[in-house]
């Protein structure tokens, strides 16, 4: 049995193909998990749980399709899904996590987080999170016309993509005394996160360990986990078959 992590897929309509991957994985893979972990920006950007778009309840089938079948799954909320809640989990059957979460991984503990908080030199992107995190302001932009919140997306969306292209590479990446500052304030040995879209298995320190999950952009990438080994593979977009492009532990 495995326990599988996924991240940055950024499912949106007008990329089917990162879609018919995710789809095919939920149904041939997950389906046989002992648990799957989402670690944020499942969606290119979620609006709210008031979406009633036939893509938003095609995804929302999936998880709860997954659910109904006993395999238990977890979502932490990325920097493109936020505003994922309640009502989300509850029609489809998903546990929403907190922004850092420690887990037994097979007898190994393990702090779990989307890792945009551990990007502490982008002190523009954690100004934007800590606004758009504020309760008030969230309760506020739920209550708002659906129209009305896709033009406020579009906006913010825009701004972050111009944004983004003056950053460096480097500012947008995790900052290492972060890093171990979280896992040894969860006194773990391993960390599991996503958002750089550098997927790798580092080691430091101690026995330190830190697995980064990668995009959805050009192929899946799956976390697998078994009680013997951790693997990070990816997953083609056009055929069912594992790649045999992995990193073993």
């Amino acid at each position: 049995m495995t326990t599988l992590f996924i991240s940055d897929l950024h499912l949106t309509p007008s990329a089917p193909e990162i879609t018919d991957c995710f789809t095919r994985f939920m149904r041939e893979e997950a389906i046989h998990a002992d648990a799957l972990y989402v670690l944020g920006d499942l969606f290119e950007f979620w609006i709210g749980d008031d979406d009633n778009s036939d893509f938003a309840k095609q995804i929302k089938s999936e998880f709860k399709r997954l659910t109904q079948a006993g395999i238990p799954c977890f979502f932490t909320q990325g920097n493109r899904d936020f505003l994922v809640g309640k009502r989300f989990a509850k029609q489809t059957g998903v546990t929403l996590l907190g922004d850092e979460t420690v887990i037994d991984l097979y007898g190994t503990p393990a702090v779990i987080l989307h890792g945009d908080t551990l990007c502490t030199d982008d002190v523009q992107y954690l100004a934007y999170r800590e606004k758009v995190h504020q309760p008030w302001l969230q309760w506020v932009f739920n209550r708002i016309p659906f129209w009305v919140k896709n033009k406020i997306v579009a906006k913010v969306q825009s701004d972050i993509s111009d944004t983004k292209k003056m950053k460096s590479m480097e500012i947008m990446d995790v900052t290492q005394s972060e890093v171990e500052a979280v896992m040894h304030k969860h006194q773990v040995k391993l960390m599991i996160h996503g958002h750089t879209h550098r997927p790798n298995i580092h080691h430091f320190g101690e026995g330190l360990q830190r697995i980064v999950l990668g995009d959805w952009y050009e192929q899946g990438s799956v976390l697998v986990c078994t009680q013997s080994h951790l693997d990070l593979q990816t997953r083609p977009f056009a055929t069912p078959q594992n790649s045999n492009n992995h990193l073993e532990k």
